[in-house]
């Protein structure tokens, strides 16, 4: 089931066309790769998810239903652009917001307890917000962004400002929320956390979904059909074995192991490459290679843009 869908969406501002029939549907319990180049579209489809602004054309459903202004309670929101009340004490501001979000004063103190001391701020709850690094500011507007448990999470770049210690922390985080959950949209310019977070993604690209499904059928997609051989042997040998069908884009050592990259021309297959080599080398390991988002990210770009004759930002 869908907890969010977004269906022919279009938004204007003056002569700008921000969003141009995107669609989307986002899984109940999962986490959602919103993906795109600086000024793709994704912050305006995040604000109008959110009720900042309201589309031109199009409708956002909600658990099922058309979204009205009562389920915003039911979403919380990490934007990028950061906002917290400078000389205000940081524990008396998370205390604010968390009530803000529906707590009692209560609940709001026990929970906040909870999550300072998980993510080890507790003794910054009476030092002013202006006191904070970046990093400890994130991580406050973190948790209050979480803090009434609300059904849909939407971060939007929220390893900004985080060493990779902390940013390994926050991962580990959005995973159990998931878990708990959750379901989560993940706006980002981290291809290595969408790779490593994210079951679905939708790339918006000059205000138009040019690519979206669930990410290990992206990647299976643009694959290039080159596979990893591992072996032992001489590497001759292997090169002897392999026909016209076939081509040896590389080989190197490591650690006593040999590997070969292998392109498998479209009308051969990679069993019978296997069954080639088998008598040539002993073979300890064959894998597709399969390219990462990053990759991917820049090749649909790349081939968007050429397509409609645009250039990118």
């Amino acid at each position: 089931m869908n907890l969010l869908t977004a269906e022919h969406v279009e938004k204007r501002y003056a002569n700008h066309l921000a969003l141009d029939d995107v669609s989307i549907e986002v899984p109940e319990k999962s986490i959602y790769g919103l993906l795109g180049p600086n000024g793709a579209g994704k912050t305006t489809l995040i604000r109008i998810i959110n009720q900042i602004t309201g589309p031109d054309k199009g409708e956002i459903t909600f658990a099922g239903r058309k979204m009205t202004a009562d389920d915003i309670y039911q979403i919380g929101y990490l934007p990028e652009e950061r906002g917290l009340y400078k000389k205000m004490k940081v524990g008396e501001q998370a205390l604010y917001l968390a009530q803000l979000k529906g707590l009692s004063k209560s609940d709001a103190i026990k929970q906040l307890k909870y999550w300072f001391e998980k993510f080890e701020i507790q003794g910054w709850w009476d030092k002013k917000v202006e006191e904070l690094s970046k990093g400890m500011a994130q991580k406050v507007q973190f948790i209050t962004t979480i803090i009434h448990k609300p059904k849909l999470l939407i971060f939007d770049e929220p390893f900004s400002g985080f060493d990779p210690i902390n940013a390994n922390l926050l991962k580990e985080e959005i995973l159990k929320l998931k878990e708990n959950g959750s379901t989560i949209i993940f706006s980002t310019h981290n291809m290595s956390s969408v790779e490593e977070l994210c079951d679905h993604i939708t790339l918006i690209n000059k205000s138009k979904n040019i690519l979206n499904g669930p990410i290990n059928e992206v990647r299976q997609k643009y694959g290039s059909n080159v596979f990893e051989l591992t072996f032992r042997g001489e590497t001759q040998r292997l090169k002897d074995s392999i026909d016209s069908n076939y081509t040896l884009l590389s080989t190197n050592e490591e650690a006593g192991l040999k590997k070969a990259q292998i392109k498998v021309n479209s009308y051969s297959s990679d069993n019978r490459l296997l069954n080639m080599v088998l008598p040539a080398v002993e073979v300890t390991g064959f894998n597709q290679v399969i390219p990462s988002m990053n990759d991917i990210f820049i090749q649909v770009v790349q081939e968007y843009n050429h397509a409609h004759g645009v250039t990118a930002n």
